[in-house]
């Protein structure tokens, strides 16, 4: 136990309050001493550790909505895909290939996204960076083969990638000729004719002529 000395008369005396044993001083008992508990400071690592983690946190919530609001597709619809896929292969798109088979999650129906932003238009939409391709119906029905379908996904594959739409419009107009699609044999598909119009809309430096069945840009 402490002492505390008296005011008045200077004896030591034990610090529990009460009087001083010489001259029945009063003394208080001196308060006690409660150390301070430590501040908890997380380091700059730690909040962004958090930060990251939480923003995963979200971006699997959202990837889990767009993929629980859609559908697969369906065994003949899944090899009519990997056909076109294949073909890409054969031709030497490797990291539009890579990206398609073991990134992309193919949906044969829209997610609430899709419903929220509309892809009237569109034979496929790709959700970035989740990486979903919604393949539409006329997908499968409108391209005259597997040819059409490959540039299709060749398109996608760009978004899958990070690309804007324009990017990949330019990207896959230049490289169509790698797939043999040309405008002597596909100029007047329905496939041809849309590309070509959205690619003139958003890159109109690459196009001198009005034909639609006349590839400009050989």
């Amino acid at each position: 136990m402490g002492s505390i000395r008296c005011p008045h008369c200077g004896i030591a005396n034990f610090a529990d309050g009460g009087a001083c044993r010489r001259c029945g001083e009063f003394l208080p008992a001196p308060r006690a001493v409660v150390a301070g508990l430590p501040v908890y400071e997380p380091s700059a690592l730690r909040r962004i550790a958090a930060m990251a983690g939480a923003v995963a946190l979200v971006m699997f919530a959202w990837w889990a909505s767009l993929f629980a609001t859609s559908e697969g597709l369906d065994p003949e619809q899944r090899l009519t895909v990997y056909r076109a896929v294949d073909l890409l292969e054969q031709r030497g798109f490797r990291k539009e290939v890579f990206a398609l088979r073991n990134v992309a999650r193919f949906r044969s129906t829209d997610n609430w996204w899709n419903l929220h932003n509309g892809h009237d238009e569109a034979y496929a939409a790709t959700n970035f960076p989740f990486e979903i391709v919604t393949v539409y119906p006329w997908f499968f029905e409108v391209p005259k083969d597997d040819v059409e379908r490959a540039v299709i996904l060749l398109h996608e594959a760009q978004h899958l990638m990070g690309a804007d739409e324009e990017t990949a419009l330019r990207r896959v107009w230049a490289l169509k000729g790698r797939l043999d699609w040309t405008a002597e044999t596909y100029g007047r598909s329905k496939v041809w004719k849309n590309t070509r119009e959205w690619t003139q809309a958003a890159a109109p430096d690459l196009f001198t002529c009005k034909d639609v069945e006349i590839d400009c840009t050989r």
